[in-house]
């Protein structure tokens, strides 16, 4: 058989090019991209696919946009990039003040970063050195609840899930820090004193050494896709002032309206101290996060030893990301967003619905633009993937989990085959 350019170019990658949680070499099934539009990715061999994972939960306003694309042009023909140390311009400016007015109304400072892990590592360093600044520089841990996910940098790794997370093999150089039981409490659920009993323990024990609390609001992502009680939140956010403690919120994967609210701590109507928010902050054109705070934490960090915060990122504030940014989140307010989530769910759960009845799921679950099914047994990737495929559509599960979380520009049309696709996968495998 004649090898094609496509074959070479495969390869190669696999020969030479890691991919997310990877092996070189790995016999794993990869698919060439050669351009997307909407929400289809087309393929090298011509084949079209339905993204039912906006791209890891980013591209909410699917791909080739004509506005992002314009944005960004415009932006390229004045700068693609200048360091952010001694310059501003006015993509940051622009965009740092949508964030402000969008956020919790105590945040109002923003520190721009590369990526979500990173904008994690920023928050735990900004609580640290805040306690630092406060003359308490015993608080140097973080509490959070298990299936957690916050990223695969060291200090994010040390606040995910030590044992059903993806980062054991690393777990004697990382900082130990406290869990509790991650809240069983559904999210239609109130929060019971069972429920949060674990929570208020480990801060009276601990709270003399403990910076934050770190906590994915309401959804917790890539740790278990799970769904708790914005009352469980709620609870967090008074033993949190009640201990003297801070809290961070890990808005990267929930924000920008995926959960239904513009941010998934609207659920539990609540006010972080710190929150970090990336993903879909630039509609996935390019990579770009933001941790953000208060004035009292910002003031106090400025007014500290040595008086500045100490991070600063080589293309922090990228001009290029920042415009994506601005034009990304102008469209979400421009839109009914609201209606147009309220739509998805609505979709999900009465096409997902029918999952219920395979032998092989364990649960179906749905808020806002996500969906979940949840599996009694693990799924074999290299053999799930390509059905998926051939049914033309792009779904990556993990683990028991089969997810989906489309761009928001979604048709009913589209949703519709995208979900009847996953039943046909998943009733074949069951």
């Amino acid at each position: 058989m004649t090898e094609t350019p496509s074959d070479k170019l495969l390869d190669y990658d696999k020969n030479h090019i890691w991919h997310p949680y990877s092996a070189i070499g790995a016999d794993h099934p990869l698919w060439r991209v050669t351009s997307a539009d909407g929400v289809k990715l087309k393929l090298a061999d011509g084949t079209e696919l339905i993204d039912g994972m906006s791209s890891w939960w980013c591209a909410i306003h699917g791909y080739n946009h004509p506005a992002m694309n314009e944005a960004l042009q415009a932006q390229l023909y004045n700068m693609s990039h200048v360091m952010f140390g001694g310059l501003t311009h006015d993509p940051a400016i622009k965009l740092a003040k949508l964030l402000v007015d969008l956020t919790p109304k105590n945040i109002e400072t923003v520190f721009f970063s590369d990526s979500g892990s990173v904008a994690v590592e920023v928050s735990m360093k900004m609580a640290i050195q805040y306690w630092h600044d406060k003359q308490q520089p015993g608080k140097q841990r973080f509490l959070t609840v298990r299936n957690g996910y916050h990223g695969d940098t060291f200090g994010a790794m040390s606040v995910c899930d030590p044992v059903t997370g993806m980062h054991s093999l690393f777990s004697e150089t990382l900082t130990k820090q406290y869990f509790v039981e991650a809240p069983q409490c559904r999210y239609e659920d109130e929060c019971t004193e069972q429920d949060i009993e674990p929570m208020k323990q480990s801060l009276e024990r601990h709270h003399s050494n403990i910076a934050a609390v770190i906590i994915e609001p309401v959804v917790q992502g890539a740790g278990g896709m799970r769904f708790y009680s914005p009352d469980y939140l709620k609870r967090v956010r008074e033993l949190c002032n009640e201990y003297g403690v801070l809290l961070i919120l890990d808005e990267i994967a929930t924000g920008f309206g995926r959960t239904g609210k513009m941010f998934a701590c609207e659920h539990a109507d609540i006010e972080p101290d710190i929150m970090c928010v990336g993903k879909a902050l630039t509609g996935g054109y390019l990579t770009l996060a933001a941790t953000m705070t208060t004035r009292e934490i910002s003031e106090t960090i400025s007014g500290g030893n040595p008086g500045l915060f100490m991070h600063g990122p080589t293309f922090m504030a990228n001009p290029l990301a920042c415009s994506a940014g601005v034009a990304s989140l102008e469209l979400l307010l421009d839109s009914d967003w609201r209606k147009t989530v309220k739509n998805i769910e609505t979709r999900l759960a009465d096409n997902l619905a029918a999952c219920n009845e395979l032998s092989c799921v364990e649960d179906v679950r749905v808020l806002g633009a996500i969906g979940v099914i949840e599996l009694k047994e693990p799924v074999e990737l290299s053999e799930i993937q390509p059905r998926f495929v051939e049914q033309g559509v792009w779904v990556r599960p993990f683990g028991k989990l089969v997810y989906l979380m489309p761009p928001f520009i979604i048709s009913d049309d589209d949703l519709d085959f995208l979900t009847q696709a996953l039943y046909r996968v998943l009733s074949d495998s069951c």
